[in-house]
């Protein structure tokens, strides 16, 4: 893992989501695919489109071939999209689920090199979420 560390959205006017938001841009590069996780605290599905819309107003993100991404809400229940990578959000929820981690949502972001990773690419995406928990800067929401 490459582990760039963590880079802000750079916004102008800041939801409340943004103030806690972690992005770790290439943290992983498998066989030419290149892997960024990112995440927040969420609480509505409203939030989560957000995120996801200002995730992409960065031209890298937008271009990139897959941001899959899960959130489980504490009440409201689990929420995923594989965003073509199918069954990459299904993986992300089930780390979520198994860590009790609620109201927050996780991105990974995948630009692909040309080379299919078959099985292994949903290793690189437990990889990312693994790598986005440890080095996550706030506690879970509770």
């Amino acid at each position: 893992m490459n582990g760039q560390g963590r880079r802000s959205l750079g916004l102008a006017k800041m939801h409340k989501w943004e103030q806690t938001v972690n992005l770790f841009d290439n943290i992983i590069v498998d066989r030419g695919s290149k892997y960024s996780v990112s995440g927040a605290p969420v609480t509505t599905q409203d939030e989560v489109q957000q995120f996801l819309k200002t995730l992409k107003r960065h031209k890298k993100y937008a271009k990139a071939t897959h941001n899959t991404w899960a959130v489980h809400f504490r009440d409201a229940g689990p929420l995923k999209n594989d965003d073509g990578e199918a069954g990459a959000g299904l993986v992300i929820l089930r780390m979520l689920e198994r860590q009790s981690f609620f109201d927050h949502l996780i991105v990974v972001t995948r630009w692909f090199g040309g080379t299919n990773l078959g099985g292994d690419r949903f290793r690189r995406v437990q990889d990312c979420v693994n790598y986005y928990l440890e080095h996550y800067h706030s506690p879970p929401p509770q």
